[in-house]
């Protein structure tokens, strides 16, 4: 199914992990790929798995955190590619501790990366995006899709930073759909539960048998059910969807 020709996509974080999963899908759908991490060395493996699909594929190096930094990048891809069909901020860092003992450069720096960054990324494409015209001359706007988590939704102990980052993105998700819908803009947001990945494969097992316990579908998640998410809420089966949050945790938290 290659519902996505045509379209030019920005995914943040995507050197690997949920970012190089939904940069990867988003390829199979026929999108044109830019992707973004911190060094943009980062970015080679993903761009060679991207390009060796058939379509256009260039990675960036970019603070998601700075302004100008993320203003260059937007200015760069459209530059490369021509414009910005599909943004997915993806980007995210954790340092975990209990709130007590939180220094404020390890709340700062987590709230910068995961919610500012979703911030400046959505300000930056958004002008753009309320360019984008279809062949018939009429706006199409764009999609863009925020990664959340199930924390954010729940509360996490030992996490008061990362939790309020992504209750933020969730917020955030929902101001901008109600903002930049009548510039045929959607905004919404996937909030992954258990996801497994290198982060979470050096976790106890003592940690991941609780974890396990909660899930009702008692697996833990893939990084394709996330991308998998991604590809619909950015393609044209979801056109009459903005403003969620799509929880995909296995029944951990309904």
């Amino acid at each position: 199914m290659k519902n996505l020709t045509g379209k030019v996509a920005l995914v943040t974080g995507a050197a690997r992990g949920i970012g190089a999963a939904i940069a990867l899908k988003l390829a199979d759908r026929g999108a044109d790929v830019a992707i973004c991490d911190l060094k943009p060395e980062w970015c080679d493996e993903t761009v060679k798995a991207l390009a060796a699909k058939g379509v256009k594929a260039k990675g960036y190096g970019v603070n998601v955190a700075v302004s100008a930094d993320v203003d260059a990048c937007v200015k760069a891809v459209i530059a490369d590619f021509g414009h910005i069909d599909i943004m997915v901020n993806n980007a995210g860092i954790t340092k975990d501790g209990l709130l007590m003992r939180m220094s404020d450069e390890d709340f700062d720096a987590v709230i910068n990366v995961n919610l500012k960054g979703t911030f400046l990324f959505t300000r930056a494409v958004s002008r753009p995006m309320m360019k984008n015209k279809d062949a018939d001359g009429n706006p199409c706007g764009g999609a863009i899709i925020n990664i959340a988590s199930v924390v954010g939704l729940m509360g996490n102990a030992g996490q008061a930073n990362y939790t309020a980052s992504k209750g933020g993105v969730i917020a955030l998700t929902k101001t901008t759909a109600k903002e930049l819908g009548s510039r045929a803009i959607r905004c919404n947001a996937v909030a992954p539960g258990f996801i497994q990945s290198k982060m979470t494969d050096v976790l106890p097992d003592d940690v991941k048998a609780k974890y396990m316990e909660v899930i009702p579908l008692k697996k833990f998640g893939q990084v394709e059910d996330i991308a998998n998410c991604v590809a619909w809420l950015a393609g044209p089966d979801s056109a009459y969807v903005t403003g969620q949050i799509i929880s995909v945790n296995g029944g951990m938290y309904c």
